[in-house]
């Protein structure tokens, strides 16, 4: 288990597994799963916070059922792309499920991903939704985890896009170098 650029998550994963993205807050993490194509991003849930044993075993659990291979862990970055107490807590949190694999059955790679905004752009869609301030506080962890995810997965696909144009065109090269 390692702490990986994002880019990198897809060809380390077995076969079959899944991605859970994570938006880590004081007093829950909100959970979010991508599904098997590697393509979208869906909400599932929070965990509130306690102890961090008690937070990994839960997650844990998450894990095993989903069939997760890898997280996404959002880094709370500054606006001026300096990393604050909320980016090194997120850093920490990564670090201690590094150390501590038994918690959550097993080895895991790991990626952050800036989720600058991510809450602000959440809770402005939810406000044009015209969703309840309750129901916004309910569900606003969740949503962001999936919007950090969401994120991932699109520079996912789009490296993979870029590989494969990468590909393409040395194929057409090597075929214009074998005609001369």
């Amino acid at each position: 288990m390692a702490i990986r650029n994002p880019t990198e998550l897809r060809a380390l994963m077995p076969r079959g597994k899944r991605l859970l993205g994570l938006d880590l807050g004081s007093k829950t993490i909100g959970l979010a799963i991508a599904d098997p194509g590697f393509m979208v991003a869906s909400p599932i849930g929070t965990i509130r916070r306690t102890k961090f044993t008690n937070d990994a075993r839960e997650l844990g659990k998450i894990i095993k059922e989903r069939e997760v291979g890898a997280l996404v862990i959002g880094l709370p970055v500054n606006m001026d792309g300096t990393e604050g107490p909320a980016a090194q807590s997120a850093r920490q949190f990564a670090a201690n499920l590094l150390q501590q694999p038994d918690l959550v059955g097993g080895e895991l790679e790991i990626a952050f991903w800036d989720e600058r905004l991510s809450t602000a752009a959440v809770t402005r869609m939810m406000i044009e939704a015209d969703m309840t301030r309750k129901r916004r506080g309910e569900v606003v962890d969740k949503m962001a985890a999936a919007y950090i995810l969401q994120g991932a997965l699109d520079a996912l696909a789009a490296h993979a896009a870029a590989r494969a144009a990468q590909e393409a065109a040395r194929e057409v090269e090597d075929r214009d170098d074998d005609r001369d």
